[in-house]
């Protein structure tokens, strides 16, 4: 079937940040990957979790929360409180952001500070949690100069940045940065994280009731790398770097 935009197999949808989007957080930015569409914000606490001193760990700490607006979707979407009990698909994700984020950033140079990260959809169509990743990454990036720049930390924290993508097989063909159409025909899904020096941070991968072979899993590497390598040009353009 024909891709959103008229996109080819290895093409991302358009991509943009819009940044400073949330004027009391220390670094915001609204990422618009197609029709998602995710504000991450990052707010610093000097302090840290209880289990680092318990456990005499030194350096700062970041954690991640994810959520989907109600009207994210097209049908509305239940808060976690009305529900009562935290949504299984969320905490998943708000995992993923902070493993992947705490391979970006370097704790010891943050400090005895806890680095916070809200990530809300507020449209979902596919690839939320790769959009939430590579927007977080930007809102990071934002918050630790503004840190350096406030005399807060010596170095900026920062090691590398990093990025992530949806891949898949629909049809027999690989495609990236699935919409949700593409996603609910997929056999086979797959979110990769990379630095900038396209190493992987996490490969998450299953067979939608299907299997996939060695070669189909070496081309879903390859376009999710060159595809998370353009998003780390977006990124820099974002960032005047």
């Amino acid at each position: 079937m024909p891709r959103s935009e008229n996109r080819t197999p290895q093409d991302l949808r358009p991509v943009t940040f819009e940044i400073d989007v949330a004027p009391h957080a220390l670094g915001s930015v609204l990422i618009a990957c197609g029709n998602t569409r995710v504000i991450c914000a990052a707010t610093v606490e000097d302090f840290v979790p209880r289990w680092m001193k318990d456990q005499n760990v030194t350096g700062g700490w970041i954690t991640a929360e994810y959520s989907m607006l109600p009207y994210s979707t097209l049908s509305r979407k239940p808060r976690d409180i009305a529900k009562g009990r935290p949504d299984g698909r969320g905490t998943e994700i708000q995992r993923l952001i902070g493993r992947s984020l705490r391979a970006a950033v370097d704790l010891e140079a943050l400090g005895s500070r806890t680095l916070w990260i809200d990530c809300d959809v507020l449209q979902a169509d596919g690839g939320t949690r790769t959009a939430a990743i590579t927007g977080a990454t930007v809102a990071v990036y934002l918050a630790c100069r503004k840190l350096l720049a406030e005399g807060r930390v010596k170095r900026l924290p920062i090691r590398q940045r990093v990025a992530a993508v949806s891949v898949g097989v629909v049809g027999g063909e690989v495609l990236v940065d699935l919409d949700y159409l593409e996603d609910k025909e997929a056999t086979v899904d797959m979110n990769l994280v990379l630095t900038e020096q396209l190493q992987f941070v996490e490969v998450q991968g299953s067979g939608e009731e299907a299997t996939f072979s060695p070669e189909e899993l070496s081309a879903m590497l390859e376009a999710g790398r060159t595809g998370i390598g353009r998003l780390l040009e977006l990124q820099a353009e974002a960032l005047a770097l």
